[in-house]
């Protein structure tokens, strides 16, 4: 029988696809949200004047960004519960998961921009009476944030699409929606169709709204 196309199915299918689509928002906002902070921490930690903390920083972050994202998924929910014998709910997981390994990403983005800043700005900072810590916080770390907009955003995006692994661990978000959806209708081709369109409005959506917020650092530079 010849395959026929029905494009009623991937209209009726999106909306079905919303309760996927608010958890994986949720679960990439709460990952980037804790990754930034992980990531800010292990960045600032990478360039440390101390060996032994540089050496912890480095660890962390080449052991994540060296490892696939679905074996970090398979480890956290399988693994650490057999292992310290605590379950961890599909959400939380996800949310643990998607922090951890964007903030791997994360750290080197934030050293790059730290360390793309004139290094006469931190004398300037110490030579008027202030504290390294100080003139971090107050000088150097918001020039270094403005430059870690665009890559921040690129990592935003790479996250979203990556919960899609998280149906590893039976996290109901838009991609085991989609399944779910495929297990009732057999109709893979459209529901899947749908799922990529759903991504590809988010993140062309992000895109464009990063691009906007880097005209507009733009214009206020000038």
């Amino acid at each position: 029988m010849a395959f026929q196309f029905e494009p009623t199915v991937v209209i009726e299918t999106i909306p079905m696809l919303m309760r996927g689509l608010k958890l994986t928002l949720q679960i990439t906002v709460g990952g980037i949200f804790f990754g930034f902070l992980l990531g800010s921490g292990a960045g600032l930690l990478k360039i440390s004047r101390n060996f032994f903390i540089r050496k912890i920083a480095g660890i962390y972050i080449e052991s994540i960004r060296g490892t696939p994202m679905l074996v970090q998924a398979m480890f956290l929910y399988y693994g650490v519960p057999m292992a310290v014998g605590i379950r961890i709910p599909p959400i939380t997981a996800g949310i643990i998961i998607i922090a951890v390994n964007s903030g791997a990403y994360i750290a080197e983005i934030v050293r790059g921009a730290v360390q793309s800043i004139n290094p006469g700005q931190m004398e300037a900072g110490r030579s008027i009476g202030l504290t390294h810590t100080q003139t971090m916080l107050h000088i150097i770390w918001p020039q270094a944030l403005k430059r870690m907009i665009p890559p921040l955003g690129n990592q935003f995006i790479i996250s979203l699409k990556d919960t899609s692994l998280l149906m590893v661990i039976g996290v109901g978000e838009l991609m085991r929606t989609g399944q779910e959806i495929t297990a009732v209708n057999f109709r893979a081709f459209e529901v899947y169709m749908a799922v990529a369109l759903v991504y590809l409005v988010l993140t062309i959506s992000i895109s464009r709204a990063m691009l906007y917020v880097e005209k507009r650092l733009s214009t206020n530079k000038g």
